[in-house]
């Protein structure tokens, strides 16, 4: 019962509140972002969620424009691309905020694996071995809160 009804329950609150404590400092981000560089304030792109559908992801843009979409950010180097408000957005994680919509949405979770680009095909097969591909992808997980970036 707790992972169907009150999981879900506590995402839908957890990301409500997110949502209204942060919705100043992401009009700010948003703002910031469009200054800093020409192009769109949120990136969206097609992440593998829970099962292996495909859902819209949604993040702060922090690299510009002319970058390769849909390239896994460890095959990328992406360090060429970020946008001086981007650096600082991802240092600081402010670019994940809008993917508290994504969680309202149920497409994903407040906790889980985080979910991987098309382009990751070796991640997705370990994670379809080992079933993490069957549950909910999150904001954050276990690499995350173990140093991971």
């Amino acid at each position: 019962m707790y992972k169907f009804f009150f999981k879900r329950l506590l995402d839908i609150l957890f990301s409500l509140f997110g949502i209204v404590v942060f919705a100043i400092p992401m009009l700010i981000i948003a703002i910031a972002v469009k200054v800093d560089s020409k192009g769109p304030a949120i990136f969206k792109t097609e992440r593998v969620g829970k099962k292996c559908k495909s859902f819209k992801f949604y993040k702060f843009r922090s690299m510009r424009t002319d970058a390769p979409k849909d390239c896994a950010p460890r095959l990328l180097k992406s360090e060429d691309y970020i946008t001086k408000v981007g650096a600082f957005l991802r240092k600081t994680s402010l670019d994940e905020l809008p993917q508290l919509f994504c969680i309202l949405k149920g497409d994903m979770s407040i906790i889980g694996p985080r979910p991987a680009g098309w382009s990751e095909e070796d991640l997705i097969e370990a994670r379809n071995r080992y079933g993490a591909n069957d549950v909910t992808h999150g904001l954050t997980g276990l690499a995350q809160i173990s140093g991971r970036d």
